[in-house]
């Protein structure tokens, strides 16, 4: 392999496991996303340098992401492009930019989501959700519990609120994890949602 395959192929600032090198957890991951979803989302892979520490993210954001929650899968895929997109995370706002459309939502709305969510189409419950997504991302310092009066004039209750609070703190975390060490989103997420994705391919997370 030349150099320049070599750049084009990097996913991550650091090596990458091996198999051999990674507990059975972690393997056991890594082929149940090989089979519903026809390939290894890179994050799997950079992150499983360090095991154990992969496997604990990795349970704590697919309990807020993707188990039976408080909010809707589709607002908690919205919290998580709103949050990459302002910090500039690469991996996470692509990722999650085809988890939002292959919820439901309209490419063109997700993508200005992506861009800039007051210019996107959103409900007013869509739009106090990005709001406070913004806040607490951009200026948490300034944050009080009047800023919550917004969401429960939507309907948002106690158990929704601490579920929205905890998915934009993952967000944070994870974006400045991605975008420090360099991880590359897979080639399957760009067109995932936009009609292009192979028939009957699983969803992409």
């Amino acid at each position: 392999m030349t150099p320049s395959q070599q750049d084009v192929a990097r996913i991550s600032f650091l090596p990458l496991p091996t198999e051999a090198q990674v507990p059975e957890g972690v393997v056991r991951l890594w082929r149940k996303a090989e089979t519903n979803l026809g390939f290894v989302p890179n994050v799997f892979k950079a992150q499983a340098l360090n095991g154990e520490q992969f496997q604990a993210w990795w349970a704590y954001f697919n309990l807020l992401l993707n188990k039976e929650g408080h909010l809707q899968p589709q607002e908690r895929e919205l919290v998580a492009v709103v949050v990459s997109s302002l910090n500039g995370c690469l991996y996470c706002a692509v990722s999650h930019g085809a988890a939002l459309r292959l919820s439901g939502m309209a490419p063109s709305k997700a993508d200005a989501v992506a861009v800039n969510w007051r210019q996107a189409p959103l409900t007013e419950r869509e739009a106090a959700i990005c709001r406070y997504a913004e806040q607490l991302t951009r200026f948490p310092q300034t944050v009080t519990e009047a800023d919550l009066a917004p969401l429960r004039a939507v309907g948002f209750g106690d158990h929704d609120l601490l579920e929205l609070v905890q998915i934009i703190g993952m967000f944070n975390l994870t974006n400045r994890v991605s975008s420090a060490l360099g991880f590359v989103p897979n080639a399957e997420y760009y067109a995932a949602g936009r009609g292009l994705e192979p028939e009957g391919s699983a969803p992409l997370k």
